[in-house]
């Protein structure tokens, strides 16, 4: 059953429970229905008579529904992720879907530092042993915060609130995020460090704050506790797969863990586990948005962002691709990987330190056009799967803005290609330059310089990057080490200038570059430096 609108003004469902202020705020644009109590099917029934739909994250928005949704244009998410919506369906018919990605980020820094409050006080053990009818006084001494260090993984939004607030309790705060800039380190009173391993030598109290991805799963693992210093405390409010919490029941028996308070696992709901029982743990059921304001704050931000989509207005958490002229449209599609890509590239070929500012230029016909959706992809390929929350290609620039890292724009007619795209990423360590082109009918997307040296190579899922003094057989003696250690070299490609003293080398593999084989090839006679990108 279709419902027919009786008048012209939009029709909003708001599927879940969100805040009244959200609802209110709809009801001064549109007709609004609220489906809270709704049979089974009625939504697959219904769905066609709207031109808004605002769920949280019970309702499974499938292709399938969104293929009955004939009048719809926005899609909003209470709360931070996506995970119930089918984002490529939704962009493939046009229908904007936004979230409130910022709604939970007070709430889940203020749960991180009252699970630390409580770890370091014994608070929840002290409260049960005395409702039980036990005054153990001196059982639950615990230990001050005032001048201890916290480290934290992940210098994100969060990590930056938490360290924000820890500095008020009279903290020392270390903190690893390459992907944040010097600068953002200092404006926050916080020490920036070059590695995982120096947080874990320097703090007495660690919490982690990072997205799950095979870099970061298991990150706290059963090396790193015991890299850590006698007595540390881990915090995690983040992801439940940061932690592989197996060895932290082991930590925590040998006593060189002294505690952990944990919000987030692995699987959920979860009941039963070893870490349940033991002493110096404090556990809650995923808390950290669990907020009066955070909720309010969820359903007022999506009632923002459907609002701006039904009127006319910029939808500033779209989590899918903006609205673009259809000729920039058409000119800039083949070249949206190829700027992923290159800022995937460049900031892996970064020598180290925090990331302080990204330069894009674009050459030859691409200088026409409005070219702000390629700089987006390429600081997508820059910090997907660094920052604690999704980028997408409309956070990005607030995402890079936040971590104080500078993004530069320019354009340039004059190129030696018909379309060029040019990427540096400036650390403190340096800068580091890729560009790039599309070949053939289908602009395939090529190498054609890298490390200031030029040559042709097309871009693949798994490549590698060699510096080395340019000498005969070098071609050869990498080759060699690849075949040694199994590894099949699809195509290959050497820059050196003429003249210059060095050269550099680029090779396609199919499958990934070990670090043991580039640690081999750079031990080598002449050879400088070797870095392995997966794309």
């Amino acid at each position: 059953m279709t419902v027919t609108p009786v008048n012209d003004r939009p029709r909003v469902l708001v599927k879940e429970k969100i805040a009244d202020s959200g609802v209110d705020l709809l009801r001064e644009h549109f007709d609004v229905e609220v489906g809270l109590d709704w049979q089974d099917g009625e939504l697959e029934e219904r769905i066609g008579g709207f031109d808004a739909l605002l769920v949280r994250s019970a309702t499974k928005v499938t292709a399938e529904l969104i293929e009955r949704a004939g009048r719809m244009r926005v899609i909003g998410r209470a709360g931070t992720g996506v995970d119930n919506i089918d984002v490529p369906a939704a962009t493939r018919r046009g229908i904007v879907v936004a979230n409130a990605p910022e709604s939970n980020t007070l709430a889940a820094a203020e749960h991180a530092l009252a699970l630390m409050l409580a770890l370091c006080r014994n608070v929840p053990q002290a409260h049960a042993s005395l409702v039980d009818g036990r005054w153990e006084r001196s059982r639950f001494g615990g230990v001050e915060v005032y001048r201890k260090t916290l480290g934290v993984l992940g210098f994100g939004r969060i990590g930056q609130m938490v360290a924000e607030r820890a500095r008020g309790f009279g903290m020392k705060v270390v903190a690893y995020d390459p992907y944040v800039s010097a600068e953002r380190y200092r404006e926050l009173g916080a020490e920036r460090v070059e590695s995982p391993a120096e947080v874990y030598a320097l703090a007495d109290i660690v919490t982690i704050h990072l997205p799950n991805t095979p870099d970061t799963r298991e990150m706290l693992n059963a090396e790193a506790f015991a890299a850590m210093r006698e007595g540390v405390r881990i915090i995690n409010c983040a992801r439940g797969e940061l932690v592989d919490h197996d060895a932290l029941v082991d930590a925590l028996s040998s006593g060189h863990v002294a505690g952990a308070a944990l919000d987030v696992f692995p699987e959920e709901p979860i009941t039963e586990h070893p870490l349940f029982g033991m002493d110096g743990v404090v556990v809650t059921p995923h808390l950290g948005a669990s907020t009066v304001e955070a909720q309010d704050r969820a359903g007022v931000q999506t009632a923002e962002q459907v609002v701006a989509a039904l009127t006319g207005g910029v939808v500033t958490n779209a989590v899918n691709i903006p609205a673009l002229r259809a000729e920039d449209m058409e000119a800039l599609a083949p070249f949206l990987p190829l700027s992923t890509q290159l800022g995937r590239i460049a900031v892996s070929l970064a020598e180290g330190g925090s990331i302080d500012r990204i330069e894009v230029v674009y050459e030859g016909r691409l200088s026409e056009h409005d070219t702000r959706l390629l700089t987006i992809s390429v600081l997508n390929g820059v910090l997907r799967g660094h920052t604690e929350e999704g980028v997408n290609l409309v956070n990005a620039h607030a995402l890079a803005e936040e971590r104080g890292i500078v993004v530069a724009e320019r354009r340039e007619p004059a190129s030696d290609f018909n379309e060029l795209v040019r990427v540096t990423v400036v650390s403190s360590a340096g800068s580091v330059e890729v560009a790039g082109t599309g070949f053939g009918p289908r602009d395939e997307p090529h190498l054609v310089s890298v490390y200031g040296q030029r040559f042709n190579l097309p871009v693949a899922e798994h490549l590698a990057f060699f510096r080395y003094r340019d000498r005969p057989g070098m071609i050869g003696r990498v080759g060699t080490v690849f075949g040694e250690r199994g590894v099949n070299i699809v195509s290959a490609a050497v820059g050196a200038e003429e003249g210059a003293d060095d050269a550099v080398m680029a090779v396609t593999s199919d499958a990934p570059v070990p670090d043991e084989l580039l640690r081999e090839i750079v031990g080598l006679e002449d050879f400088h430096t070797g870095r392995a990108v997966d794309l």
